[in-house]
Formats: structure tokens, C-alpha cells, sequence
């Protein structure tokens, strides 16, 4: 299972998705290994990072997080779209308005990992969770779009399953905010659902059962 997350940005000296995937790194899910690996939160640059990611490692779930200030809970992302339209610059200066993350490429993807499961067991073990239906236009919807891209094109990787989580501020970043250890719990919880789950559950907006 490959987790990533996302260098500091914007100003901020830390970044939450970072600190989660660090703290689960070799962890066991379901036979699966995690191995944690940390992006650039860059346009182009975190896309080439990640396919080299995936191609090294031929992961079975890929599940990439981001910082999300202004969210509560974890938000499991259900789409990405084909638009970057950046309201700050990357960490490299580039601030793209209204260009495709992919020339040509389909207007939007689903994500391949099973949300609704995902939502219910974070859910169940105590720790806020959402469905997301927007990643936004900064560079997390520029990984989810393009991990998908990726995932769709290759042949080789048609049995590997992508996704993205959003986690909230940490509290020394703001509010709201989660404390870092509910955040892995909540991480957790969603890579078991999402090893263990085949077809998704169905679930009501805004239910857990």
C-alpha cells in the first residue's frame, strides 16, 4: 500500500499529511506493507513522483493525503477533475489558472477506492469523516486526477486501486483542527476498509449506516 503526503506550503512549516503517512509507515494492512512516501507540493513535479512511485512499487491500493485547512474531519475524495486553477503559487512559484492537469484527458475520474467503506469504518472508530465531492484545484486534486489518469492508462496497474484523503490543520496550525493522533487512527481505519472492501457499500449523504 503506498501512502503519500504532501510537503509544507503556504507558508506553514508543517504539514499533517506528511506526519500521517510517517506514522504508519510499515505497517501491516491486510498482508499489505505501507510504505510512506512524501510529495512536492508542486504542479507536474508531484505527478512525476508519483507515477515513479507506483511503477517502483506496483502497490495494490495507492492513497494519497493532503492538508485541507478549513475541513474538521477527514474527507475521503470522491472525484478529481481535469483543472488546475491555483488561488496561491506552488512551493516552486508556478500558479496556474485554468489549465488541464492532463491535455486532452477526460473531464473528471472517480476515485477506484470504496468511499462509502472508507467513511463508515472511520466513522465507527470515533473520528470525523466525510464524503468530499470537491479536492479543490490546488495540487491535491492534481495528484488524485493524475494518479487516476495513470491508473486508467496502464494496463500493468489495472489492478491497482487509487484514492485521496484530505486531513484537516493540525492544532498548533489552527481552526478547526484534529489532533494528530486521530487523524492516523482515522487513516488507519480507512486503508483496513479499503484493503478489506471489494465492491463499495451504499450509503445515504450523511449516514453511517
Amino acid at each position: 500500500m503506498l501512502l503519500t503526503g504532501f510537503d509544507p506550503f503556504g507558508g506553514d512549516t508543517d504539514n499533517p499529511s506528511w506526519r500521517v503517512a510517517q506514522a504508519l509507515a510499515g505497517q501491516r494492512i491486510a498482508g499489505h506493507v505501507v510504505v510512506a512516501a512524501q510529495l512536492p507540493t508542486v504542479f507536474g513535479a508531484s505527478l512525476t513522483e508519483l507515477a515513479r512511485l507506483v511503477h517502483q512499487h506496483q502497490p495494490a491500493t495507492v492513497l494519497c493525503l493532503g492538508q485541507a485547512g478549513g475541513r474538521a474531519a477527514l474527507s475521503v475524495e470522491r472525484i478529481g477533475i481535469n483543472i488546475d486553477d491555483a488561488r496561491i503559487p506552488d512551493n516552486t512559484g508556478a500558479q496556474p489558472v485554468d489549465t488541464a492537469v492532463v491535455a486532452a484527458g477526460p473531464a473528471a475520474y472517480f476515485s477506484t477506492l470504496p468511499v462509502k467503506a472508507m467513511l463508515q469504518a472511520v466513522q465507527r472508530a470515533g473520528v470525523p469523516c466525510e464524503v468530499s465531492q470537491t479536492a479543490g484545484t490546488f495540487v491535491c486534486n492534481h495528484v488524485l486526477y493524475g494518479l487516476l489518469h495513470l491508473l486508467a492508462q496502464h494496463p500493468a496497474l489495472a489492478h491497482t486501486r487509487g484514492g485521496f484523503v484530505h486531513v484537516p490543520w493540525l492544532p498548533s496550525q489552527g481552526t478547526p483542527h484534529l489532533a494528530l493522533r486521530e487523524m492516523v487512527r482515522g487513516v488507519h481505519e480507512a486503508l483496513w476498509a479499503a484493503a478489506l472492501t471489494g465492491h463499495d457499500i451504499r450509503l445515504a449523504a450523511g449516514t453511517t449506516h
